[in-house]
């Protein structure tokens, strides 16, 4: 049976002002022009995390005269793309940077972007943390385990004014899970079984995460991305930073981890560099 298809041209999925051209060669058009569904589906979760993104992005041009945006764990650079293209491109000011560990998918990232005139595109390979520079906005879409936490290290560390992460797959707290022995036999049943585990791990890596960031001073907001027949891996997590700690998110974060008897991995990044969210601060 032949993939139903859609005319790109008037499909309310492709943003107004993206040029085709480049959604064929991301391969979010077929050669034709045409929309297939598979390619539907992931360009409507990224419209709509641009759209999203809109206020982050207008506070950072308007704040800074040339905002810095950085894209972790790129892959294909998607989104980083389509944020060039809507966003940075028109203000005729700011950079985009792709973080990406594959080198393969590093080098077609910066091709695609000296073939369509992203000059202020840039490309990093290697991992997240070797980011120099502070960005005004991080975003991380759909970053596998814990490459979603480097990301928020990075935006934490380098005191980033709004964060926005999609997160993917993660079973770090999963397997810690497997070693907990809280007291309580209530908690204790909220993972006994292994796929309750993976689903308490998922949920509970987020919600550290969250507590991380209001731990240094972020407003965040956790909802869905798009609807859950889009996508399972749903979840977006947004932050703006507007003060520079609370005492009450650390507390709770503190008492969450001795719960459960876990010790993430953006607890742990973020003690190694010196903002570890447990402490209590003055």
């Amino acid at each position: 049976m032949a993939k139903q298809q859609y005319d790109a041209r008037t499909d309310p999925d492709v943003p107004k002002g993206m040029s085709l051209e480049l959604l064929k060669d991301l391969h979010l058009l077929t050669r034709d022009g045409q929309l297939n569904a598979d390619a539907r589906r992931k360009l409507k979760q990224i419209r709509h995390l641009v759209g999203l993104l809109k206020p982050a992005l207008d506070d950072s041009l308007a704040r800074h005269e040339a905002p810095s945006i950085v894209d972790c764990g790129a892959g294909k650079s998607y989104l980083g793309a389509m944020l060039y293209e809507l966003v940075i491109g028109p203000a005729g000011r700011g950079t985009l940077t792709a973080i990406e560990a594959r080198p393969e998918l590093s080098e077609q990232a910066a091709a695609r972007a000296q073939r369509f005139g992203q000059e202020r595109f840039k490309v990093a390979t290697g991992h997240i943390a070797a980011v120099g520079e502070k960005p005004n906005l991080v975003t991380a879409l759909h970053a596998c385990d814990t490459a979603t936490d480097d990301a928020l290290v990075l935006a934490i560390a380098q005191g980033a004014d709004h964060v926005a992460v999609v997160p993917c797959c993660q079973a770090e707290v999963a397997r810690q899970l497997e070693h907990a022995r809280p007291d309580d036999a209530a908690v204790a049943a909220l993972f006994a079984h292994p796929l309750h585990r993976r689903e308490l791990g998922s949920h509970l890596t987020n919600v550290v995460r969250a507590l991380s960031l209001e731990a240094h001073g972020y407003k965040v907001t956790v909802t869905e991305l798009v609807g859950w027949e889009h996508s399972q891996k749903n979840e977006l997590i947004l932050a703006k930073r507007v003060h520079r700690f609370s005492a009450q998110a650390r507390a709770t974060l503190r008492g969450l981890l001795d719960r459960f008897g876990i010790e993430p991995a953006i607890v742990r990044e973020l003690a190694a560099r010196g903002h570890d969210p447990r402490l209590e601060l003055n």
